[in-house]
């Protein structure tokens, strides 16, 4: 035998015992893209998790098709954040994932939990850092988008990465790597981020919905506002001029639109006033499912806040 055969054979024998074949892998839902994201990074070399909210479907109205369905069916454990971001998947991890580990991760052990806000123009003592989830609060009244804090991150990561452990024991060794890894790269993700928004705190801006809710909290953000608390539901007029007077009185430097919604109504509060236009996404709609888009969702929220407000 040559050795080029020899070292072809040699190599494929290590990358079947390195990664196994996806049937020997759990098989692992997730519900949304930066829950995914995370999962997939824990996953690497042993298997790739399936995504059901996909391109950019919202999870506040998507609606299940039938390999979603099988999917959950077969799934060893579902990842979710909860009832508030994913209502959708409230009976369907009830009807069809019965046999699967469903892991809720607004309630991962070290998650600090914010709660719903339930205005859309916030007073200046209803700031992010005043509106934590009291102990015992119910899932319901929690604010779902936890992943925008990267602390919650990590504390969805090694509940991601427990449950992991506890359905494939086997690979244990590469889910703690992997996790170490992932710990790693949110640490200096935050850095980053913390020291690019800085000459930006305190600026006020509105967004579109509020999803924003952790990032603000996490980086002493000034949101002012949203157009909408469900993005589904366009707003009245009533609330429309009430978030222009907030935008004039408070002089927000932005206010931000969303990839996947109509930006008509961001036209309608900057006309007139000094605040500029910009984009924040919440959950990655234009960016490809993978375990690199977590990073790359982050960075460009920080930057195009950084870069209106600070323009």
């Amino acid at each position: 035998m040559s050795l080029l055969r020899l070292f072809s054979v040699a190599a494929l024998l290590w990358l079947s015992l390195a990664v196994p074949s996806r049937a020997d892998a759990p098989h692992v839902v997730a519900s949304v893209k930066p829950v995914h994201s995370l999962v997939a990074a824990l996953m690497q070399g042993v298997g790739q998790p399936r995504l059901l909210v996909d391109g950019t479907a919202s999870p506040h109205s998507f609606s299940l098709k039938p390999s979603d369905a099988d999917a959950l069916s077969h799934a060893d454990i579902v990842f979710w954040m909860g009832p508030t971001l994913e209502p959708f998947l409230v009976k369907p991890l009830q009807t069809l994932a019965k046999g699967a580990h469903v892991v809720t991760l607004i309630q991962a052990p070290g998650l600090r939990p914010l709660a719903l806000r339930t205005a859309g123009v916030w007073a200046d003592d209803d700031h992010a850092h005043l509106t934590a989830a009291a102990a015992g609060t119910p899932d319901t009244q929690i604010d779902g988008h936890a992943w925008l804090d990267p602390s919650n991150a990590k504390a969805m990561a090694v509940a991601m990465a427990d449950a992991l452990i506890a359905q494939d024991p086997a690979d244990a060794t590469r889910y703690r790597d992997n996790l170490a890894a992932l710990l790693r790269s949110l640490d200096a993700l935050d850095a980053e981020i913390g020291a690019l928004l800085a000459p930006v705190a305190g600026k006020p801006f509105v967004v579109f919905h509020d999803a924003f809710h952790y990032l603000e909290a996490r980086y002493q953000l000034d949101g002012v506002g949203a157009i909408t608390l469900n993005p589904e539901v366009r707003p009245g007029a009533a609330r429309l001029s009430q978030l222009r007077a907030r935008v004039q009185a408070s002089g927000a430097a932005c206010v931000f639109a969303e990839p996947q919604f109509e930006s008509s109504l961001v036209a309608v509060l900057v006309d007139g006033t000094r605040a500029k236009r910009g984009v924040l996404d919440p959950e990655g709609a234009l960016l490809p499912a993978g375990p690199e888009l977590y990073a790359t969702l982050m960075r460009g929220n920080a930057r195009a806040l950084a870069g209106c407000l600070g323009g």
